[in-house]
């Protein structure tokens, strides 16, 4: 899977986003979170829908039993960037709770027909992450 994640990356950067930047319909970024263990930049391409101003992205891991590394490097440090076709921007990133996360998670689940799946695979409730302005 890293691998795949870093062809992946490697493709949408060298393309400006033109190519990968869409899959199963929905809209791919890459998100660079530093590495709460190493301090590095780590990028990785993600799944996303807008809400108003703010990108909406979902901890799934493709249904693995534990969060993606991803999200437990923005637990740690929540300020990431992200690029989204061609451009490139610092965000600052919040997971969503309450009513809010219910409302979002209706949102994601229109985006991707195949989320709700995933979800009973994870046997986890998945953490639905926002994007918005930095502090």
């Amino acid at each position: 899977m890293k691998l795949s994640s870093r062809l992946h990356a490697w493709v949408y950067r060298r393309s400006g986003g033109r190519l990968l930047s869409r899959m199963g319909g929905q809209g791919v970024l890459l998100l660079t979170t530093t590495g709460r263990r190493s301090g590095l930049p780590r990028t990785t391409p993600v799944g996303f829908v807008r809400d108003g101003d703010a990108l909406v992205l979902v901890a799934a891991g493709r249904g693995a039993p534990r969060p993606p590394a991803w999200f437990a490097n923005l637990r740690a440090d929540p300020s990431v960037s992200v690029q989204i076709g061609a451009e490139r921007r610092a965000l600052w990133a919040r997971v969503a709770e309450g009513e809010e996360r219910a409302r979002l998670w209706e949102v994601l689940t229109r985006a991707n027909r195949w989320l709700e799946r995933t979800r009973r695979r994870a046997g986890r409730e998945l953490p639905v992450v926002v994007l918005g302005s930095p502090r």
